[in-house]
């Protein structure tokens, strides 16, 4: 039997077994339609699954190389594993929600960075089953660009896959499977001409392609932002028309305050380490939180934490420095694991907080892997309204364009310091390393004219940053 025969095989069984309905439905789009087609029954006919996956197989996977086949929960799984066997390809399952236990995946399953998955699907209308399965895939490293699926309903999902780099094919257009029951007498020419005219007047809301952070104004990003503070952060860029960040590495406080009073106009976030001053006072945190408010800029105390959550907790809200009575952000190691966010999270004497977790450095010979920065960045995904973003190096580190790239080690010109310490120019950190807000310490602080030289890196950072929003990255 010719695959054609086989397709109006395959069209007449679905009707028989009522998984073709007309009618009056409602899609998971919400889109009303006039028919419906319920696939899930086809578990308990399996002639029809075997020649489901026959059909598949022969039209779209036979002379197809790719390492993972992925079924989109939960419909196509039955379908992708016979497909799996039947190509003697890799099978990957994704989970609608991750494991609370254990390792806690979305996507189950041996793979590696890199491997092409093509994804299985019953039936598309708007796509967004697809796209879901195709994100996650994507946030483990995977290529996923390529989808089959036994029906295209013609309502925009194979224009909207399209859009977010998914090429589509099907089994079935709706036109071709209502032509196949009208010719074989199982509906009436007008049911048919009715869904036709439906499909030409119905179509699915066209979906967004994935939003690349780097490529978007600070504005755009406020409103995506979850965190209180990351969102703060956007506006007063936007405003204040600077992305610089000065790292105050001074130990008098009095010299902090001058130079602060001096620049404070051209940054929009200012960088303490608190323990370093010699003559730390309550009374230099009030004039710091007076001057903040004046000039329009935040406060990040760098601290790095890095212990267990219950001290963390104690180190951020007591002893001397009392930090989460005054810093809008802080910065920690993800190394102790998820309490540290927990403990964080959960001091209740500030309004809004932020934490800049550390996904890569900028010294030279450091030990942070790859994996690490990969664990960072998905252990921040849990906490939300707690992260403002990464203190990170590269601009792939993370995608979610709500999230704040915070990179030291710049100067003018490149350079390392005797400490290891590596410098990198704006350009290369903000047009080829996609950072957001850039760390300034000695070329400000070390300078004989701090407010000249601010000035420069602040007009220089702020070009950068406009000819990247803008595309032009040449």
């Amino acid at each position: 039997m010719s695959n054609e025969k086989k397709l109006e095989e395959l069209a007449l069984n679905l009707f028989k077994i009522d998984a073709v309905k007309f009618g009056d439905f409602m899609t998971k789009s919400g889109i009303k339609t006039p028919v419906y087609f319920d696939l899930r029954v086809i578990v308990s006919y399996p002639d029809i699954m075997e020649l489901i996956s026959v059909l598949l197989y022969d039209f779209f996977i036979k002379d197809k190389k790719c390492e993972q086949l992925c079924g989109v929960p939960y419909t196509a799984l039955p379908i992708a594993t016979l497909l799996s066997v039947k190509a003697k390809t890799s099978m990957l399952m994704r989970r609608k929600e991750a494991k609370s236990y254990g390792t806690k995946k979305v996507i189950e399953g041996h793979y590696k960075q890199g491997d092409s998955c093509l994804i299985i699907e019953d039936v598309v209308t708007s796509g967004s089953s697809v796209l879901e399965t195709v994100n996650d895939l994507r946030k483990e490293g995977l290529k996923a660009e390529e989808a089959i699926v036994i029906l295209d309903r013609e309502q925009g999902g194979k224009q909207n896959l399209a859009t977010n780099n998914v090429q589509m094919q099907s089994l079935f257009t709706m036109t071709e499977l209502i032509n196949i029951l009208v010719k074989n007498k199982k509906i009436s020419e007008q049911i048919g001409k009715d869904v036709i005219n439906y499909l030409s007047n119905v179509q699915a809301p066209k979906s967004a392609p994935e939003l690349e952070r780097v490529l978007l104004p600070y504005e755009k990003r406020a409103k995506l932002a979850t965190n209180a503070v990351a969102k703060q952060l956007f506006d007063i860029m936007a405003i204040k028309k600077t992305n610089l960040c000065l790292s105050v590495d001074l130990t008098s406080s009095t010299k902090i305050l001058d130079l602060l009073e001096k620049v404070g106009e051209h940054v929009c976030l200012v960088k303490t380490h608190i323990d370093i001053i010699e003559d730390y006072t309550s009374e230099f945190i009030l004039q710091l939180k007076q001057l903040a408010q004046r000039l329009n800029f935040l406060i990040l105390e760098d601290r790095k934490y890095a212990d267990i959550g219950n001290t963390v907790l104690l180190q951020y809200s007591k002893g001397l420095y009392k930090v989460e009575q005054w810093a809008d952000s802080v910065t920690c190691h993800s190394l102790p694991g998820e309490g540290i966010l927990k403990a964080l999270n959960s001091s209740t004497n500030v309004i809004s907080r932020g934490v800049f977790l550390l996904a890569e450095m900028s010294s030279e010979g450091n030990l942070i892997t790859p994996d690490y920065t990969e664990a960072t960045v998905k252990m921040a995904a849990k906490y939300p309204e707690l992260i403002t973003g990464f203190v990170c190096q590269k601009k792939d580190t993370f995608k979610d364009p709500g999230l704040i790239q915070l990179t030291p080690g710049v100067q003018l010109e490149s350079s390392k310091d005797e400490l290891g310490q590596v410098y990198n120019t704006p350009e290369k950190v903000i047009l080829e390393n996609g950072a957001d807000v850039i760390v300034v310490g000695r070329g400000i602080v070390a300078a004989k004219n701090p407010e000249s030289q601010a000035i420069i890196y602040k007009d220089t950072l702020w070009r950068c940053y406009m000819k990247r929003v803008s595309g032009k990255m040449e």
